[in-house]
């Protein structure tokens, strides 16, 4: 439905956007993962018409947006900090782009109640049209500046980090009413995030973007399971990431020590990026611990041969509800996080300053050129 091909966008000189080709599907969720300066709010202004490409085209349902006008393009734009008129109050907010649209602006007042009351319920503000935007919530705020964008029945949505600015609750159940309400109405969302989780979670696909370029367009599930490079890796926050070089002997070398491959992994390259995640990793016992290790040491032989396995000593913990990160230090002093989820059993307790065993499967383990 909506194409980007090859855009580039520079700003004083330096890349914005680098040669960058994606595609939104009719009737998509698609959200724009990366980090700050990444290009994500750079490429939704270009779709939005706010900015010109320096090089590429923009396709809706075939057509080129190239020259054509924000008002025209029948593109809905929804920003960070909502834009509300602090003068008028929720229902006028809404009805204001059926109202001075510049092309096909609704005349008749009545159609105008129709279909903002319409919208104001399905964004769940039905008895607060009459407030003025001070008067609400911030969450409240984010749905009329949601139900103002889509009054007007866009094409497409473009969300650029409607969540950044609400609390974690809030952030969590708008996570699930926009699902809601792009799935009732039938729009393409575009929605640019910082947050791994609110990208994973929301996506029917993630972009991952890093220095103006995709470097993964993927159903969540992949992204997260089979990152296709230790950059992507990085931006999840989920993975252990070491930096080395493949050895002769067909393991993988690091200033904390050896470790064995996959046996997927070619042994013809140089440098290299050993992945592992942090809720893959066991913690066992090690000779001279205290206490606290619920595994005996792996025995030498095949069990052992099928672990990736490093000393290290424990450091400290941080709870996060659903699970506890435990943190592990090196003999390189790189430091190691593994992840246990509560709902498995009761957590571990760990002496700090005692060394222990971290292993798991060899074959868990990403390696990147």
């Amino acid at each position: 439905m909506l194409e980007a091909r090859s855009l580039t966008k520079r700003y004083d000189g330096q890349p914005a956007l680098q040669d960058l080709s994606l595609d939104l599907r009719d009737n998509e969720y698609l959200t724009l993962l990366g980090p700050s300066g990444s290009g994500k709010s750079t490429l939704l202004r270009l779709i939005a018409g706010f900015d010109v490409a320096d090089r590429g085209e923009l396709l809706l349902d075939g057509q080129s947006l190239n020259g054509v006008p924000p008002h025209e393009r029948g593109i809905g734009f929804v920003s960070q900090g909502f834009a509300l008129f602090p003068h008028m109050t929720v229902f006028d907010n809404v009805a204001f782009g059926l109202r001075y649209s510049q092309r096909d602006p609704v005349k008749n007042e009545a159609d105008v109640r129709r279909r903002v009351v319409e919208m104001l319920d399905l964004v769940g503000l039905a008895d607060l049209g009459d407030r003025m935007t001070g008067q609400i919530s911030g969450g409240q705020k984010q749905r009329v500046a949601l139900a103002r964008t889509l009054v007007v029945n866009p094409r497409v949505c473009l969300l650029d980090e409607p969540l950044g600015a609400l609390d974690a609750n809030l952030r969590q159940r708008m996570t699930v009413e926009l699902r809601r309400i792009r799935k009732l109405l039938g729009i393409s969302f575009m929605h640019v995030t910082g947050n791994e989780l609110e990208a994973l979670s929301m996506g029917d696909r993630v972009v991952v973007l890093d220095q103006g370029r995709a470097l993964q367009v993927d159903e969540p599930d992949r992204v997260y399971n089979r990152p296709n490079s230790a950059a992507v890796a990085r931006f999840l926050n989920r993975y252990n990431i070491f930096e080395g070089k493949l050895t002769d002997g067909g393991g993988f070398a690091f200033p904390g020590g050896e470790l064995p491959l996959p046996d997927s992994v070619p042994t013809n390259r140089d440098a290299a990026s050993y992945c592992i995640r942090y809720d893959r990793i066991q913690v066992r016992g090690m000779q001279g611990a205290k206490n606290g290790a619920t595994d005996a040491p792996v025995p030498e032989g095949s069990a052992a041969a099928s672990l990736a396995q490093l000393p290290a000593r424990y450091i400290t913990s941080e709870y996060s509800g659903s699970a506890i990160i435990y943190f592990f230090r090196l003999a390189d002093e790189k430091v190691v996080e593994v992840e246990y989820h509560l709902s498995h059993r009761k957590p571990d307790a760990f002496t700090e300053g005692d060394l222990y065993t971290l292993a798991w499967p060899r074959e868990e383990a990403l390696v990147y050129a």
